[in-house]
């Protein structure tokens, strides 16, 4: 079930928000009692920092979250989840302490944080229930929070479970559940339709590739999405080290970034007209794979020179990115795991993006920012063009080198969209390590600040 706030307010405990600085003002106004209590117990309003306070009968009366300082909490974000993981159970309600601008990434910081990955393994709920806060818009909140589980629990299935086919059923569901229309093309019928490289990629797989085309809205301007969805990346005849291959379950974190964004869209009935591109495959390795040197011919009729079988991605992309410029929407997004060079250049907990549309850049940032989900611009370098010309065909998939290898990608890509506003994100879609309301797994990126921006977006 996706996180939502409590339902049952009529015994809300009041949750006091202290931050370090606030401290002693906030306990000077309490009894006796209760400063003795905050003392003996060595809370100091730190992040993180949660504490129940009793009454005279032994149940709890109140409690307080650590806030921190200014200076701590711009070392990291959802500083409120941190708190509530550790209060008992019951259900609470923000008395005092969180400022009014900061009450929504809040709150939705402790649904988040309510998060747990329980397919395979009975998970212990986290006890503390949040009363939505007076300046929130409670479902929309809830539709974010939702959209965020459903990216991570699509990333954290292992391939076993999450190829091709059930991708395919995660976004009939989705469009089942909120009315959207959606078509599948699979196996030999993406050569019939002209989608050739999405077939290159996936055909030495037991499970056949696939595009997937989701369609929802019939007002307002037009969006599509595209996520890359190599539901397994052997690396192909390339083949990846071990170490390297111990995450690719994740390398579908695109498209589950792309179908955690369309539900936010849908369930808040955002008015727009909304297009959502899978190419659904698994790069494997059989006697029909693709090979080094092969030269491909995409949709859009450029050629590609294979100089790496474990550059796929990009590949699988073209072909739904000239399928997607075919209609020229207001904006095509497409998000990838694409790239080592993009955690080299800005690590795991930046999504790096590529856009030459500033009104695109203005509303994203400013958005990013309000939403605790940071985004970092990276450049369209035209005179990196070169790179990627191989000279035998129009384009290489693997430049050699290894110089700006994030930016060479995003210009791959670039060269299939020529009729539309385009913006290409190179997300990680995984936390390292937990961290409040972000658990160690699968993670969404620049979603909730692409939902946020939309209206600056797509404007004319």
């Amino acid at each position: 079930m996706p996180p939502r706030f409590a339902s049952d307010t009529t015994s809300a405990l009041p949750l006091h928000v202290i931050a370090e600085d606030g401290l002693g003002a906030w306990t000077a106004d309490q009894p006796e009692a209760v400063q003795n209590w905050i003392a003996a117990q060595g809370f100091t309003g730190g992040l993180g920092q949660a504490l129940a306070i009793p009454a005279a009968d032994g149940s709890v009366m109140m409690a307080l979250a650590g806030y921190g300082t200014a200076a701590s909490r711009k070392r990291g974000r959802f500083h409120l989840a941190g708190a509530a993981a550790r209060l008992p159970k019951g259900v609470y309600k923000i008395a005092s302490g969180l400022p009014d601008d900061q009450q929504a990434v809040e709150a939705l910081g402790w649904l988040l944080a309510s998060y747990s990955f329980d397919r395979y393994k009975t998970q212990i709920p986290m006890a503390a229930e949040l009363v939505a806060p007076k300046a929130v818009t409670a479902s929309e909140v809830e539709a974010l929070a939702a959209g965020e589980c459903l990216t991570r629990d699509l990333i954290n299935t292992p391939a076993s479970d999450m190829g091709p086919p059930d991708l395919e059923q995660a976004a009939r569901d989705l469009a089942g559940a909120h009315g959207a229309k959606i078509k599948v093309i699979t196996g030999d019928a993406l050569l019939e339709q002209n989608l050739p490289m999405i077939h290159t990629v996936g055909r030495a797989a037991d499970r056949a590739p696939r595009l997937i085309d989701m369609r929802w809205g019939d007002t307002g301007p037009t969006l599509t999405l595209v996520g890359k969805g190599v539901c397994f990346d052997t690396g192909g005849l390339n083949l990846k080290p071990g170490a390297s291959m111990g995450l690719m379950k994740k390398d579908m974190g695109g498209a589950a970034a792309v179908l955690g964004l369309a539900h936010m869209i849908m369930a808040t009935g955002r008015k727009l007209q909304l297009r959502v591109l899978i190419p659904a495959v698994e790069n494997a390795v059989s006697g029909n794979a693709f090979r080094p040197q092969d030269i491909l011919t995409s949709r859009k009729g450029l050629t590609v020179e294979i100089n790496n079988t474990d550059a796929e991605g990009r590949l699988v992309l073209a072909d739904a990115l000239a399928l997607a410029d075919e209609e020229k929407p207001d904006q095509i997004i497409s998000m990838a795991t694409l790239t080592g060079a993009a955690r080299v250049a800005v690590g795991p907990d930046l999504a790096p993006y590529f856009s030459d549309d500033a009104g695109f850049v203005t509303a994203l940032e400013t958005a990013a920012a309000a939403q605790a989900d940071p985004v970092w611009r990276l450049p369209f370098h035209d005179p990196y063009e070169a790179m990627i010309e191989p000279g035998i065909a129009d384009l290489d998939n693997a430049p050699k080198g290894g110089f700006a290898g994030c930016i060479t990608a995003a210009l791959f890509l670039r060269r299939f969209v020529t009729d539309s506003r385009y913006a290409h994100f190179d997300i990680y879609g995984w936390q390292p390590a937990a961290a409040p309301a972000r658990p160690k797994g699968g993670i969404g990126q620049a979603t909730r600040a692409l939902y946020a921006a939309l209206d600056g977006i797509l404007a004319p």
